[in-house]
């Protein structure tokens, strides 16, 4: 690409277009809420990293499944092939040069005679006689395009038309010979093209046979991989409900071991799914610790109504120094009051005055709404 001059009008409008357009993304970025609270899905992200991780990782297995030995067969033909080319043009176009050098000489073309730089050199002078009064002491010589001897003059002229016309018709005769072996040569090099790709349709078509026998072979093994996978796994469940049904039949369980619902962590505590009820000792036990509790419930009941009794007393004194100490608070409440007030009243003239100040002295100019619009519109 050439270096184009941009006017300076252009590059800042250019520069401009660009900061705004930045501002705006900001502007997208900061401004959604979403995005800058939440952050990104970090989970998402993670389970298409695994996909594609998974997706290589069956890639490589299909890569090695069909082989390497297909392809390299492949390259190498084709390397075969785009040598052979290149040696048959080398060898074309050596046979080409040989025949200009052969059959093309520069001294076998029509305007030869004008560009020989050795024609000064061959051509000989055309003398006249002496009398001819032009001629003097130097022996002056026939200039070109001088006719001093006619008759000699045109019958050269006419050897040198038959010349030509010899010439161009060996000249004609060569165009067409040479035109002939153009096209005989194109023909061969149509053949050779068709023969070319008949034999790279071939081995397309070999190499397609190959790489699909080798999917059929990696399919059938994973078939059988599979179903050799289903066996194995329908055998071990028949196998874990066979052990399962058996340890049910000779467990303690469906014997009724009682010692079975001892607590191997300890000896006091018994194991729920497999306690068969209590002996007459242990119901004895419990009635003889119910009973205590209850005799310990009842001098419990009888402390906490003492206990409330007493309570009860200490609240109806607590409620009337509570009821003197909110007379005492109510009246000097009214009296901070009446000062509150006093106070408040002026402090609120002290306010008017210097709200009047502000309204007619300060703030003489109001912001309208479009002052307010401006503000949060950046993302700076």
């Amino acid at each position: 690409m050439y270096k184009v001059d941009i006017q300076p009008e252009k590059k800042e409008a250019a520069a401009a277009e660009a900061r705004r357009n930045q501002e705006k993304q900001r502007q997208s970025r900061i401004f959604n809420v979403r995005n800058r609270v939440i952050g990104v899905d970090v989970e998402a992200l993670n389970s298409q990293v695994d996909e594609r991780k998974r997706r290589e990782a069956a890639e490589r297995a299909r890569e090695a499944a069909f082989g390497k030995r297909p392809r390299v067969h492949c390259d190498l033909v084709a390397q075969l092939l785009e040598r052979e080319q290149a040696e048959r043009a080398q060898r074309l176009a050596r046979g080409i040069q040989e025949f200009r050098d052969q059959e093309q000489q520069p001294e076998g073309r029509r305007e030869f005679d004008l560009n020989d730089p050795a024609g000064l050199q061959k051509a000989l002078p055309a003398r006249v006689g002496d009398d001819d009064p032009r001629c003097g002491p130097a022996s002056l010589q026939l200039f070109a395009g001088e006719a001093l001897s006619g008759p000699s003059q045109q019958r050269l002229q006419r050897e040198q038309n038959r010349k030509d016309l010899v010439r161009q018709r060996a000249e004609q005769q060569r165009a067409e010979a040479e035109e002939k072996y153009a096209a005989i040569l194109e023909d061969k090099k149509r053949i050779e093209l068709d023969l070319r790709a008949t034999h790279l349709a071939e081995l397309e078509e070999a190499c397609r046979r190959a790489k699909d026998l080798a999917v059929a072979d990696f399919n059938r093994a994973q078939a059988a991989e599979v179903a050799e996978q289903r066996r194995l796994a329908r055998q071990q469940e028949d196998d874990d409900n066979l052990a399962e049904i058996y340890n049910h039949l000779t467990g303690d369980v469906l014997t009724e071991n009682p010692q079975a619902a001892q607590s191997k962590l300890a000896p006091h505590r018994v194991v729920p799914d497999r306690w068969k009820g209590m002996s007459p000792e242990q119901q004895a036990a419990i009635h003889h610790a119910q009973e205590s509790q209850r005799q310990d419930d009842r001098r419990r009941r009888q402390k906490e109504r003492q206990l409330e009794a007493e309570w009860e007393r200490q609240r109806q004194l607590g409620a009337r120094a509570a009821l003197e100490l909110e007379r005492q608070q109510r009246e000097l409440a009214r009296r901070l009051r009446r000062g509150q007030d006093l106070y408040n009243r002026q402090l609120a003239q002290e306010q008017r005055a210097h709200k009047e100040y502000l309204d007619k002295v300060v703030y003489t100019n109001q912001p309208t709404a479009q002052y307010h619009l401006q503000f949060n519109s950046s993302s700076r």
